[in-house]
């Protein structure tokens, strides 16, 4: 049983071979990873995703619902969170505006990516899910 749960994507804009990621940093902390939220009301895990993507990019993507990942972590003492992350294609690289609370918004090549993210859950759930973008285009 979880304390806490939020949702969110790994964030790609795919140009022909091109690919490129979106890492944000949080104004609070200021780590970089991926965008991210609690659930409200009666969203689904992929409506939460797209509503934070929304909300903290200013992106319009598409979630795959049927390819994401999850992590745990405790933010705080005695508290488990779980967070579970979709693949989302951008419909392009121009966001309109983003949330205050957050600084940046990064489009960077693969390798970037691994090596901005702040936390190591971070780049396990980049990695796997990164992983099934190169499957299928090995198909």
């Amino acid at each position: 049983m979880f304390d806490e749960k939020s949702c969110g994507a790994v964030v790609y804009y795919r140009k022909h071979d091109d690919f490129r990621y979106v890492v944000i940093q949080q104004r609070h902390g200021r780590h970089f990873g991926f965008p991210k939220g609690h659930m409200e009301g009666h969203e689904t895990e992929a409506m939460t995703a797209y509503r934070e993507v929304k909300e903290e990019t200013g992106l319009d993507v598409l979630v795959i619902p049927n390819v994401k990942a999850e992590t745990t972590y405790s933010p705080r003492f005695g508290v488990k969170k779980q967070v579970v992350y979709f693949l989302a294609e951008a419909k392009s690289m121009t966001s309109e505006h983003h949330d205050d609370e957050i600084l940046h918004v990064l489009w960077l090549d693969e390798e970037e990516t691994l090596k901005k993210l702040t936390h190591q859950n971070d780049r396990d759930i980049f990695s796997l899910l990164v992983g099934h973008l190169k499957d299928e285009r090995s198909l």
